[in-house]
């Protein structure tokens, strides 16, 4: 028994011996079999015996409405659908800005989408008048229809009234557009899933004016 207690004794000497002469490092650590080959480690008093239960220390990319196509308006939070549609209303291209966009800006985007065709005439409501915007459809040989605001200046006498009460075809196509709940709604969160609703929903319109013409 005195010998035993002996090389017990002797053996808690030594492991405080070393843990005296690595303070830093855990007990599990030290008393791990130095026969097998562990994967190498940092030292430090923040190592931890599994590697993946280390915080995560990369900053992740914060969510929200930014980008995706949702802005408070007049009437609330909410997204414009800038939609682009031959004489007879049938779709052929759109866009998505945030509720507080402005149409005016859209105009030229809205006429380099859709085919390469060179339409005779753009209709547009009130929303798109801008010199700048008919200069651009002018440049390109284009007629525009859209009628100048109460507070223009050098407003001309003629108007071509006839053709601009085509648009009320793509105000159809837009109602038409608002009989489908999830765009009237946009029970979507990202913009990338609320286009394709919309591109959805256009085609099935589009579709449905092609085989009842």
């Amino acid at each position: 028994m005195a010998g035993a207690a002996g090389r017990v004794r002797r053996v808690e000497q030594r492991l405080e011996a070393v843990l005296a002469a690595a303070p830093g490092r855990r007990v599990r650590a030290v008393l791990r079999d130095p026969g097998i080959a562990q994967p190498h480690r940092a030292s430090g008093p923040d190592v931890r015996f599994h590697r993946g239960a280390r915080p995560c220390l990369r900053r992740r990319r914060k969510r929200g409405q930014e980008r995706q196509a949702l802005g408070r308006s007049r009437g609330g939070f909410s997204t414009k659908i800038h939609l682009k549609s031959d004489f007879d209303g049938r779709p052929i291209a759109f866009h998505l800005t945030g509720g507080e966009a402005g149409d005016s800006p859209i105009f030229k985007l809205l006429l380099d989408l859709g085919p390469d065709i060179t339409p005779r005439a753009a209709v547009a409501d009130k929303g798109y008048d801008a010199k700048a915007n008919r200069a651009i459809a002018r440049a390109r040989g284009i007629a525009p229809a859209i009628p100048f605001k109460s507070n223009a200046r050098d407003r001309p006498t003629f108007f071509p009234k006839a053709l601009y009460r085509g648009r009320a075809r793509i105000e159809q196509c837009f109602g038409k557009l608002k009989r489908f709940k999830r765009v009237a709604l946009r029970c979507e969160k990202t913009e990338c899933g609320f286009a394709a609703i919309v591109a959805l929903a256009l085609s099935f319109i589009l579709i449905k004016s092609v085989h009842t013409a």
